[in-house]
């Protein structure tokens, strides 16, 4: 069985990582290139670094804030935001990216998820979902959460993987930033439906949270923001309460 793994989040916004709740209330976190070096340092297995704002914006993923961060780093690196078009995504894999996070792009034209993988293979990508429940359904949104799609959470899973995506990374909008724990439930029905990866994310709270999303998520990764920026809980600690409740990590 392979190994669970952990992974920061920095979300960026003006070269600055930020941190909300529910997808709102930003607030400033730290220094990008400084936490992803101490993440690395302190054993993180994967880092993922979006730009949070590159889509409503218009305009591309800091090349050369990845480059810096990537300078820092010996484990694996994805980067997302605003990425549309395959050639969006050497310039990234060039500045250090190990992997690329594609989301509202992929969700507008799904063919993007074939062409990236046809031209990076599956390995390389990463399909981003986030998603809210609505009227009894999971509901994916897109632009950085704000605009609701016509798309059911688990289709669309179940699609990004038939069209050769190597990896979820699922957010539940519900749980983002609150701390409560993650979407168990859902990411258990995900997981049944699906044989990629999922990382999960959204509402880590205490280490208890990363026992049960592993245990009753079935997710493969727990992604988490703050409660690593702002160490109320580290890495090591972590994983050692993880192997200490029969959780094999990496």
């Amino acid at each position: 069985m392979l190994k669970k793994r952990i992974i920061p989040c920095l979300d960026i916004k003006n070269g600055r990582t930020v941190k909300g709740v529910n997808f709102v209330n930003i607030r400033d976190a730290g220094d990008p290139v400084e936490l992803g070096a101490l993440y690395a340092e302190q054993g993180a297995d994967e880092l993922v670094f979006l730009d949070i704002t590159a889509t409503n914006e218009g305009r591309k993923t800091f090349k050369e804030l990845v480059k810096d961060i990537a300078k820092h780093l010996n484990i694996p690196f994805t980067v997302g935001g605003g990425i549309s078009r395959v050639e969006d995504v050497s310039p990234l894999l060039y500045a250090g990216a190990d992997k690329v996070s594609i989301n509202s792009s992929a969700v507008k034209r799904p063919e993007l998820i074939d062409e990236l993988v046809a031209e990076f293979g599956s390995q390389c990508i990463v399909a981003a979902i986030d998603a809210r429940f609505v009227d009894g359904e999971w509901i994916v949104h897109t632009h950085g959460g704000s605009k609701p799609t016509d798309k059911e959470l688990f289709s669309w899973a179940k699609e990004v993987e038939q069209r050769g995506a190597g990896e979820i990374l699922f957010t539940s909008m519900d749980h983002d930033g609150t701390k409560q724990g993650f979407a168990n439930e859902a990411l258990s029905k995900m997981a049944s439906k699906v044989s990629i990866p999922i990382i999960a994310s959204g509402g880590a709270g205490t280490m208890p949270h990363f026992k049960d999303v592993f245990e009753q998520g079935k997710a493969d990764a727990a992604l988490a923001a703050s409660i690593f920026h702002f160490k109320e809980i580290g890495i090591q600690e972590l994983k050692n309460y993880l192997r200490d409740n029969n959780i094999a990590v990496r």
